[in-house]
């Protein structure tokens, strides 16, 4: 599985996590069941720790979506940002600009281009702002 792959992955359990309480083990092992979804330790490893760090990730998030409120936007489009900024901050080995550009794939994949255009607009902003600090 590539990290691409495993980062879809995650996005896919982060973005039905947004739906249940439901824990991540038991998501990956429904998922598994009903969607042969496959997510290797990296895949989970992303899913938790996204999941963990909500409130930290929105915090990021939300002053970056100018003129729109996180109610707002679409779950594909929250699930996206949240595991972006999570690997932005938390995962070492992964390059700011890689990170970006697999959400805005993501976003292609499963909502729209404008909305994919919208990311890329917020993660820069995140991106930008974490330099300056």
């Amino acid at each position: 599985m590539t990290r691409s792959q495993a980062r879809e992955a995650a996005f896919l359990i982060v973005f039905e996590k947004s739906f249940t309480e439901a824990g991540i083990e038991e998501i990956v092992n429904a998922s598994k069941e009903v969607r042969e979804l496959v997510a290797n330790d990296f895949a989970i490893s992303l899913a938790k720790g996204t999941v963990a760090h909500i409130p930290q990730l929105d915090a990021q998030i939300e002053p970056n979506l100018k003129k729109w409120t996180k109610n707002r936007l679409s779950r594909v489009s929250l699930a996206a940002l949240r595991l972006a900024v999570y690997e932005m901050q938390f995962v070492e080995d992964v390059p700011v600009s890689v990170s970006i550009n697999e959400a805005v794939e993501l976003t292609k994949k499963y909502a729209t281009e404008e909305d994919a255009s919208f990311i890329n607009g917020v993660l820069g902003s995140i991106a930008r702002a974490a330099q300056v600090q």
